[in-house]
């Protein structure tokens, strides 16, 4: 219990050392000594009260305003800058029925649209659905439909993948005014792949249909990113040189994977689904977590003055956990979902929907 107690009060918010470890001297919490030799010490500082993240001149011109000016904005990819199940689910789909041969499988929008809808989105089900409707290939015996149905998903994914690295689907609209708005005003725009559905190859190819004059401007986060952070480096254990690192480093661990089984609740209830998280695993919503913390590192923002603009529940349950603001865009995907942790919900970019002036407004609030 003691433990427990101890670790959670490590890590969040601002990374205050819990109490356990308040009467340590002062010398040994210092850099190079807490941290190992190779720790990026360029982006931290340690005061007193915990660590404060100093992070490195990207975005140096947001340290010059006050807090209550101070605006960074983080953007999820999929469903956000473009909406991948719009655009590609139900094309992938047909190009899997085609490279397996299914020649009576062909959805077209209605058919799609009305799937979706039935199954709540479950792929699963979809397929499911769709061949108790039509009949089932008649050479496929009944004990192997689920190795069918998971060949059919192993495939729409390979050519979802494709269609997303090509150059033919587009973002949503709106979308690069918004973030030439945000540099305008210098507000620092960090895109976060580290806990995307899709590979992050796949997602930062996404990123790149900005073209590289935005590219230079922005920031993406990573998996890679997320580890080098200072967060990173304490939660996941990286960079840490001695004993007192290495406790510091389980207990934080462990209080991460305590956020993350409630924050999987959270979302179970609002699923409507039962959700089992493996709080031993450094994976899943811990993930969100780490990018969140990272991405408000690299802008050099502190958390509560940074946006999330999700189109994920993870995204949204992870923000509210650490009290990060966050506003959703919706995407086809979660067109019929409920997002009780946003401070807003908006269709898309611009006009009546979302602008920086009105992110301002949002943060205000």
């Amino acid at each position: 219990m003691a433990m427990e107690a101890a670790s959670s009060c490590l890590v969040f918010d601002t990374l205050r050392f819990c109490t356990k470890y308040s009467n340590f001297p002062r010398k040994h919490l210092q850099f190079p000594s807490f941290f190992a030799k190779n720790f990026n010490s360029s982006i931290g500082k340690l005061y007193s009260h915990g660590l404060f993240v100093n992070s490195s001149s990207s975005f140096s011109n947001s340290t010059q305003e006050t807090p209550s000016q101070q605006l960074a904005l983080l953007l999820e990819v999929e469903g956000v800058l473009m909406d991948v199940d719009r655009l590609g689910n139900r094309q992938a789909f047909n190009a899997a029925f085609r490279k397996l041969g299914l020649d009576c499988a062909n959805w077209s929008q209605p058919v799609y649209q009305d799937l979706v809808k039935k199954s709540m989105g479950d792929e699963e089900r979809m397929l499911v659905l769709f061949f108790n409707r039509i009949g089932w290939p008649t050479s496929l015996p009944t004990s192997e439909k689920e190795t069918f149905m998971k060949s059919v998903l192993r495939e729409k994914r390979i050519a979802l993948d494709e269609l997303v690295m090509s150059k033919t689907l587009p973002l949503r609209p709106g979308v690069e005014e918004f973030i030439d708005e945000a540099c305008e005003e210098g507000v620092p725009v960090v895109m976060l792949t580290a806990y995307c559905k899709s590979g992050e190859k796949q997602v930062r190819s996404i990123i790149e249909k900005l073209g590289n004059d935005k590219m230079e401007k922005i920031k993406i986060i990573g998996i890679e990113e997320v580890k080098r952070s200072s967060y990173g480096q304490l939660v996941f254990g990286e960079g840490v040189a001695f004993d007192l690192g290495e406790k510091l480093a389980k207990e934080a661990r462990k209080a991460v994977s305590a956020e993350e089984q409630r924050i999987a609740k959270e979302v179970a209830s609002i699923l409507k689904l039962t959700v089992n998280i493996d709080t031993t695993s450094s994976e899943g919503l811990q993930n969100v977590l780490a990018a969140l913390r990272a991405g408000a590192e690299y802008a050099n923002v502190p958390v509560h003055n940074c946006v999330l603009v999700s189109g994920s529940l993870s995204g949204v349950a992870g923000a509210e956990q650490i009290g990060m603001p966050c506003v959703v865009v919706r995407s086809s995907s979660t067109a019929r979902a409920e997002f009780p942790g946003a401070k807003a919900i908006m269709d898309g970019f611009g006009g009546a929907d979302l602008t920086i002036s009105r992110l301002r407004q949002i943060q205000g609030s």
